[in-house]
């Protein structure tokens, strides 16, 4: 039987998080040195390399990244042991890291985190705020133990369980030629000049296709967030479409107008995408509970198995 000790998954998690022993070191408390050690007895006790040596960076290799999943469920294991074998009922406590897309993680961080933070002060949580792409990439890498995305994430070691709707609209300022018309047609808006958000970002995806049903117009900017975007607008630089909660308060004090566009499609779910493979341990369990109380059966958007 292998000999491996807590400490030294410890460690081997800690680095494919870092991408460094001394950063994972950092994270543990531990000496460099200590942790390079932990991390090499691992590596010879198991007869494997478990990371690839680029530059100064420490990059999980294909045994590695099949390991991690694995290390961190016994770690999360044996915190419950812990937990459920002290004399008295402990609260919840660790880690949960937590991914959110642009528009989530800026406008809607208190309904996401705000409830759970309340119920278990004693956890430690991680929020990367990131395009869907770049979010849904830490999930399946097992970076992320969630991740809430605004758009389809069509992978088969995916499971999508669907949270609430977000709504979009298209803006212009107050002085813009559009906002002075009583009924808007798609003819309307021909030769428009859009301001967009990066390629990668599910807004970014949802507004293209409903661009499909206009005129052509002519893409003047392309920027990473929503507020940027929002500011341009404001500053006569050109129209948007952008999450309605991210331009709720320029609309409110007359900075910006939200056009009434019914020929449209601006809706789409919000939900949590989680990797097939990741244990539900008691903190992943409790946030999803949280979050989605009531969630039907009907609201749990499966993916197919990948045949293998």
């Amino acid at each position: 039987m292998i000999s491996v000790s807590p400490r030294q998954l410890e460690v081997f998690v800690a680095v494919a998080a870092a991408g460094s022993v001394r950063g994972a070191g950092e994270r543990l408390h531990m000496t460099q040195p200590a942790a390079s050690m932990a991390l090499a007895e691992l590596e010879r006790l198991l007869g494997a390399r478990l990371f690839d040596r680029e530059r100064r960076r420490l990059r999980l290799n294909e045994r590695g990244r099949e390991l991690l999943p694995l290390a961190q469920e016994v770690l999360e294991r044996l915190g419950e042991v812990e937990r459920r074998a002290a004399a008295r009922p402990q609260a919840l406590a660790g880690e949960l890291r937590i991914g959110a897309s642009n528009t989530v993680g800026n406008y809607l961080v208190g309904d996401l985190l705000g409830g759970f933070v309340g119920a278990h002060p004693q956890v430690a949580l991680h929020l990367t705020v990131a395009n869907t792409e770049a979010i849904v990439a830490g999930v399946l890498g097992f970076a992320l133990d969630v991740g809430c995305v605004e758009g389809p994430a069509a992978h088969p070691d995916l499971e999508l369980l669907s949270w609430r709707d977000d709504a979009l609209a298209v803006c212009v300022r107050p002085d813009h030629p559009l906002a002075r018309r009583r009924r808007l047609a798609p003819r309307d808006f021909a030769g428009a000049r859009w301001i967009l958000r990066e390629r990668g970002s599910a807004t970014r995806a949802l507004v293209e296709r409903a661009l499909a049903e206009l005129p052509p117009g002519e893409t003047v900017l392309e920027l990473g967030q929503s507020e940027a975007i929002k500011q341009a607008v404001i500053a006569g630089l050109g129209i948007a479409c952008l999450p309605r909660a991210a331009i709720g308060d320029a609309v409110a004090a007359g900075r910006l107008v939200a056009l009434r566009t019914p020929f449209l499609q601006l809706t789409r779910k919000l939900a949590f995408a989680l990797h097939r493979a990741k244990y539900r341990g008691p903190l992943l369990q409790a946030f999803l509970a949280g979050v989605m109380p009531a969630t039907p059966p009907r609201a749990r958007l499966t993916l197919p198995l990948r045949r293998r």
